[in-house]
């Protein structure tokens, strides 16, 4: 399923969950899960609702990749509402990972999209990696854990979409939590998403150092540097109700 440009269209209402994220996240990416299951489910359902009544396959490129990250984030929140409380979207049975849960969180079809059924890797990999050379939307993407890039608390909008999207992946990079440099040993620690999307990456930077560096030079890496990748935490982004 395409969903690029032919002709302009009316765009999709963003401001609905532009609304709704302002209430329930925080600067830190934190989102108040509670709060948003007592008070808002409903209007969030009724946003998707009514993003399906829009022509996707008559939308331009930056109107296509807001409208994408938009609706996985979207998404991905209304999953964890629908079984909040929990402590992370990898749950674990008899102290194991539970694996098949994990996967079916990202697998499992949540939405219809001009007639197609699309879970969460669907919209990620069927349709943005697919159709956009965008190596900036995996620090946009969020799926709801602490290892994930910060939740905007804001909607992803076409005429800001490169401001946003270059802000995230500064705001990504710049965290020590993510990226962080040992000078005395020369070696380049990094979030698990440089390794698991190092292949879009490369297509705008010869390494993953010449990436970090794109967005943080005062870093100042050697042309030679070993990369180490960090633990990736699964724990749920969440924030407790003030």
């Amino acid at each position: 399923m395409s969903v690029v440009v032919r002709e302009p269209c009316l765009m999709p209402d963003f401001a609905p969950w532009d609304s709704m994220l302002k209430r329930y996240v925080n600067d830190g990416g934190q989102v108040d899960y509670a709060a948003w299951q007592s008070e808002s489910c409903q209007e969030l359902n009724s946003w998707l609702e009514s993003l399906q009544s829009n022509n996707f396959s008559q939308l331009g490129r930056e109107e296509a990749i807001a409208l994408l990250i938009n609706l996985y984030n979207a998404l991905t929140i209304r999953q964890v509402l629908q079984t909040y409380p929990i402590a992370s979207i990898r749950p674990t049975f008899l102290g194991l990972p539970n694996w098949w849960a994990f996967l079916r969180f990202f697998n499992h079809p949540v939405y219809q999209l001009e007639g197609k059924s699309l879970s969460l890797n669907g919209i990620e990999h069927g349709l943005l990696r697919e159709q956009f050379s965008e190596p900036r939307l995996h620090f946009a993407l969020v799926c709801a854990s602490v290892g994930c890039p910060l939740l905007r608390a804001e909607a992803y909008e076409p005429a800001r979409l490169d401001e946003q999207l270059t802000a995230d992946a500064r705001r990504f990079i710049r965290n020590d939590d993510k990226v962080r440099y040992d000078a005395t040993q020369r070696i380049l620690y990094c979030s698990k998403i440089f390794q698991w999307y190092k292949t879009d990456l490369l297509t705008v930077a010869d390494s993953i150092p010449a990436y970090i560096s794109q967005h943080r030079p005062e870093l100042d890496l050697p042309d030679r540097v070993t990369v180490n990748f960090l633990p990736y935490s699964w724990a749920l982004n969440q924030r407790t109700s003030s």
